[in-house]
């Protein structure tokens, strides 16, 4: 039997990623993604207000559990999300060339160094306390231990030019170290965005851990700014006029800013990305304990 020469396309049907569910925009709007030559290739959700205040309910909602799990758990989690991107290689291959106008040896590079990338950040988990805390000398008979903890939930305004290495770049070390996360895709090239929402779902990654919302970048940042319930925003993937709007926005609650540096505007990712990023959205507590006496010779330990 010869095969049918008249089956119709399926084409993906791309939504949104919150609280570990797939809705549409609750607005029903979507907008036409083109690659770089125009050419059609999918109809992708406009979010609203309403869609980025329900992300950051299921933000919140998540990050106890989330901040609440050993280092060592959430690094075993994001390796299994590498594992998981390393299965779907072939796919964002396609999705990177196809948003970013590279060759296919390109796109598979930079897919590579995506994923080389997500693993790094993973092995970083349980050694940032190392780095970033210890045990303080002081004039007393004390224990004086500082350690990181994480700042809450986290806008991420991800690159609007690196839609995949630069997506994991900025989104993997606000989660590595414990933090939720409200991701606002590149307007332009949503679909890698949208298609990690996809592998995160089916890794061990609890739901509500990472949000993902496509559309207009200015329109879903403004209200993430303002937001009460948001402790932290980076600007990384806004332009200089709206990451100061979002700046002075963020500034009525407090949040910690990252602001868009040097490196972001070249785009050039495949740098080595140091320990900027992971300690952008912690907090350092420390906490002093009396070392108590052993005994009457007045000995301590």
């Amino acid at each position: 039997m010869s095969e049918r020469s008249d089956r119709l396309s399926v084409f993906k049907t791309y939504k949104l990623y919150v609280g570990g569910k797939f809705p549409r925009s609750e607005s029903g709007r979507v907008y036409e993604v083109t690659d770089s030559k125009g050419k059609w290739l999918a109809n992708v959700p406009q979010s609203s207000r309403k869609d980025a205040r329900d992300a950051v309910v299921a933000a919140r909602k998540a990050f106890g559990g989330w901040s609440g799990a050993t280092a060592y758990n959430r690094g075993q989690i994001l390796y299994r999300v590498a594992e998981m991107l390393e299965g779907r290689r072939d796919q964002f291959v396609r999705e990177v060339a196809e948003a970013e106008g590279l060759s296919k040896s390109k796109a598979a590079a930079v897919v590579d160094a995506a994923v080389d990338r997500w693993v790094w950040y993973a092995g970083w988990t349980d050694k940032i306390a190392q780095i970033v805390g210890g045990a303080n000398p002081v004039a007393g008979p004390f224990f004086n231990l500082s350690t990181p903890e994480p700042t809450g939930v986290v806008t991420v305004v991800a690159p609007q030019e690196s839609s995949f290495l630069g997506l994991v770049s900025v989104l993997a070390p606000v989660i590595a170290t414990g933090n939720t996360a409200v991701v606002v895709a590149s307007a332009a090239s949503p679909l890698p965005a949208l298609s990690l929402g996809e592998v995160l779902a089916t890794s061990d990654l609890p739901g509500g851990v990472v949000n993902i919302l496509s559309g207009r970048t200015a329109e879903i940042a403004a209200p993430l700014a303002s937001h009460q319930d948001v402790n932290g925003i980076d600007l990384t993937g806004a332009d200089a006029d709206l990451a100061k709007e979002l700046e002075i926005a963020a500034a009525d609650n407090l949040k910690r800013v990252s602001r868009p540096q040097a490196v972001d505007g070249d785009a050039d990712w495949s740098a080595d990305p140091g320990t900027r990023r992971l300690t952008a959205f912690l907090e350092t507590k420390t906490v002093w304990h009396p070392t108590g006496a052993l005994g009457v010779s007045g000995s301590s330990y």
